[in-house]
């Protein structure tokens, strides 16, 4: 009898502990349902790999075998560095003699950032300095110098002779002349900070000069805690504004002399490479409408300039970082000109050898060439739109091997030599498992398995993200749907709808979960029905969907949304009358459009961050899927929710913060006085000197508070 009492007892203990419910401090206060995961590793020379380790003392940069994931040496301790003792990056030379040492650093846009940069030689283990508050520090291939920029100006210091310095350029000045760094637009929307570029013989530098004084400036309030608030100003070309005058020039460290070089007519030279050829850098230029990229050959000697490529869409051409340059100066390149996105081998000459992979399917990520197996490796989504798998494929485009798990999400970090990778799996079901594999797949070692983790999650109340298709328009769009746990099909249950809806993006995807996820979770705990559906314009579904939104950004994304609501309606375990949506940034101002344009299906929405009027948004994102709003005013204002403010019915909560230099506060104070004069009730949170992220301290789980509540009492 007593056996079978504890039996019991012990039964209910387990029960209870499959069944704790997941809180706000769970998510953002304990870090309960924190990843352990891998430093962001540094492939070297041969089977080789590194890390940047902290620990009480300081920190150590350690290299590691790829064969056998052990540590065989360390390469740096701050306790050898006098001055320093906390390292937030490095970088190595090209024989791995030296390291770049960066530490204090201070941001100054999402990706930017000034520090104190120091050259550390390995073998007589002395540290000299760089210079203080430097940009982009780099060093030439013979690893002699390091170019680096300070002031918008451009310098290079000689490590071989005496540590002489030169200055390329003096015309340098905030707000008006930048020379190798990207402008505020450059860096967030074509993705890069370092405008300058080695050539591959250490002869040359090929940089960007911005000429921005005509650009018009932003200014935001930054309250603190002094007594008055100062001011940040900035250059932002909005939609249809003058961006900055972009030019390219050759430095030759031979002459000490510096060429502006001519490449044909164009608006934006989103990036610069130099080939195999150390004479020739490649440049890629694109006109304004961004429906027109050539790649230029440019000849630092003559500074004669060919057309190597030439490639157009109806629409709008992406940029990337896939160009890779061969032995023979011919390259690997990716495009969309078949209607996905697709590997190609070109000659040097520009002339097409072969279009590597084939399909109805995207390539999402070109890891890069084995030239001594002359394979290529990729990720794409063959394995069905929500996955993503790795795989090799000859440079021929044959012999075609998957290398990862099946399904799920895979991503692959691979060794310098391309030798071995490791491999982060996850799916719904599973947090992430870091492996070690050759480049044939074969796992060799697990390395992490967050079995931890999957034993936490296990205690808690969570349900089964579903995935599923629904047909709206004409298309069968990505839908998952997390129901509660006790999910009875009798009952009527209120809807939240979750979407980002940007062009190109995903939000629904078998991966583990984010802190989103967990949100949604326990959303679901409290008797809500959570779905996600990726409609027109989002990614990896092949060209025609996703820039079937081209010129008219809002409009189609708004209508699929409001027609998977009124869909969902019909179903007799949802409440009808309780459908709401949320998002965060374009999500935001999808929920915003959705809420007043679908106000028979939708009652409740929440905008974090929202863009409200595409005037407000900067020159290269907006017009490439609007063009300028002179030629397409439609386009703009239809789908401005500024302009139908009197369409609200339901409940609102508008999110911002007075720091966002992307999407500035000015789109919800504008939002505000819109609803207002159209006498309007809303509600509202501004989060002082937050930017697009809206985080640090405290805030993140103040703003989840928040919107649980306002659901909690609207929804």
């Amino acid at each position: 009898m007593k056996k079978l009492l504890l039996f019991f007892l012990g039964v209910s203990v387990l029960l209870q502990a499959q069944n704790k419910s997941i809180t706000l401090e769970d998510i953002w206060k304990k870090g309960t349902f924190s990843e352990d995961y891998m430093n962001s590793l540094n492939s070297m020379k041969g089977d080789y790999y590194s890390l940047l380790n902290y620990t009480n003392e300081g920190a150590t940069v350690d290299k590691y075998s790829y064969e056998t994931l052990e540590k065989v040496a360390t390469i740096v301790d701050t306790k050898d560095l006098a001055g320093i003792t906390y390292i937030q990056s490095y970088q190595f030379n090209n024989d791995e003699t030296k390291l770049i040492v960066g530490t204090n650093f201070k941001k100054v846009f999402r990706h930017s950032f000034l520090g104190t940069f120091y050259v550390y030689d390995l073998a007589t283990k002395t540290l000299s300095l760089i210079d203080n508050d430097i940009q982009e520090p780099t060093f030439s291939p013979d690893s002699k110098k390091v170019a680096y920029a300070k002031g918008n100006n451009l310098f290079v210091k000689d490590f071989s002779n005496k540590e002489s310095l030169v200055q390329i350029t003096n015309d340098g000045k905030k707000n008006e002349v930048i020379n190798g760094i990207t402008d505020w637009v450059y860096e967030e929307e074509f993705a890069f900070v370092k405008a300058f570029e080695w050539s591959t013989d250490s002869k040359n530098i090929a940089f960007l000069r911005f000429d921005e004084s005509k650009v018009k400036t932003f200014s935001m309030d930054v309250y603190g805690k002094e007594k008055y608030p100062t001011q940040h100003v900035f250059k932002y070309p909005k939609a249809g504004e003058v961006n900055a005058k972009v030019t390219l020039h050759l430095y030759s460290l031979a002459t000490n002399k510096t060429a502006e070089v001519t490449v044909g007519a164009y608006e934006y030279i989103p990036r610069i490479t130099w080939t195999k050829d150390p004479n020739i850098v490649a440049v890629r230029t694109l006109n304004r409408h961004q429906n027109n990229l050539k790649l230029y050959f440019v000849n630092a000697s003559t500074y004669k300039s060919d057309l190597i490529l030439d490639e157009t869409d109806k629409a709008y051409v992406e940029i990337n970082d896939d160009l890779t340059f061969l032995a023979d100066n011919s390259f690997i390149w990716t495009s969309e000109k078949d209607g996905f996105n697709h590997i190609y081998h070109y000659d040097k000459t520009g002339k097409l050898r072969n279009q590597v992979t084939k399909g109805s399917w995207e390539v999402t990520t070109y890891y890069g060439y084995n030239a001594k197996k002359k394979e290529i490796y990729y990720q794409s989504v063959e394995n069905g739109s929500i996955n993503r798998g790795v795989y090799s494929i000859s440079l021929k485009g044959r012999n075609k091997r998957l290398l990862s798990n099946a399904s799920g999400t895979n991503e692959a970090s691979f060794s310098n030599n391309k030798n071995y990778f490791i491999n982060v799996f996850s799916d719904a079901k599973t947090p992430s498992v870091y492996t070690l594999r050759n480049n044939k797949g074969k796992i060799l070692k697990t390395i992490k398995d967050n079995q931890a983790l999957k034993e936490v999650v296990a205690t808690y109340n969570l349900s089964k993200k579903e995935f599923s298709t629904i047909r709206i328009h004409g298309n069968d769009l990505n839908m998952y749907t997390i129901k509660p746990k006790n999910f009875d099909a009798r009952k009527k249950y209120p809807v939240l709808m979750y979407q980002y809806s940007g062009p190109g993006s995903q939000k629904v995807a078998n991966t583990w979960n984010n802190p989103n996820d967990y949100w949604h979770q326990m959303l679901a705990q409290e008797g809500y029905i959570i779905v996600c559906i990726d409609g027109r314009g989002t990614g990896f579904k092949g060209r025609d969907f996703k820039k079937s939104t081209y010129l008219n950004l809002v409009k189609y994304e708004t209508e699929d949304q409001i027609a998977v609501a009124k869909e969902l309606a019909k179903r007799p375990y949802v409440d009808a009358k309780r459908i709401g949506i949320w998002g965060w940034s374009f999500g935001g101002h999808m929920s915003t459009n959705c809420l007043l344009k679908g106000n028979d299906v939708f009652s409740t929405a929440i905008a974090v961050a929202p863009v409200t009027t595409w005037r407000f948004y900067d020159t290269v994102y907006t017009e490439r899927f609007l063009r300028t709003p002179a030629e397409n005013p439609q386009g703009y204002d239809d789908n401005s929710p500024l302009n139908y403010p009197e369409l609200l019915k339901g409940n609102y909560l508008l999110v911002h913060g007075t720091g966002d230099d992307n999407v500035h506060v000015q789109n919800a104070f504008r939002m505000a006085e819109a609803l207002i004069q159209a006498d309007k009730q809303f509600d509202w949170a501004i989060y002082p000197d937050k930017d697009h992220g809206i985080y640090g301290g405290n805030t993140r789980f103040h703003l989840y508070t928040k919107m649980t509540n306002f659901i909690k009492n609207n929804l």
